[in-house]
């Protein structure tokens, strides 16, 4: 499947999800450096039951960036970028030891 029919479909995916009256969350990959599993474009929805659909790393990562859209979500922000660095003392943890760093920048839509 090509970029577009994922992100389409992606899109296609939230649109049923607003219309159900739930809250979303998109995440998109803004920067990349060095190895990253994902480039910069990829997209993930999230609705604040923690259902997602597409990706934007993999691993931990993506459970950090589901808990963070669903906090999103739950508070007056609309919207936040967040940065998973190597050089973090998480890094293992959410599953940037290969050297990778990305940034993710969440937004709620309507």
């Amino acid at each position: 499947m090509n970029q577009n029919a994922f992100d389409e479909k992606i899109l296609e995916e939230a649109w049923t999800w607003l219309e159900a009256k739930q809250s979303v969350v998109l995440a998109t990959v803004i920067e990349t450096w060095g190895s990253s599993p994902r480039p910069v474009g990829s997209r993930m929805i999230i609705n604040q039951n923690g259902d997602f659909s597409g990706s934007v790393s993999g691993g931990c990562v993506e459970s950090a960036v589901i808990s963070e859209c669903i906090e999103l979500l739950n508070n007056q922000q609309t919207h936040k970028k967040l940065e998973f660095k190597v050089s973090n003392e998480s890094a293992w943890g959410v599953g940037l030891a290969c050297g990778g760093e990305i940034a993710v920048y969440l937004e709620k839509i309507h």
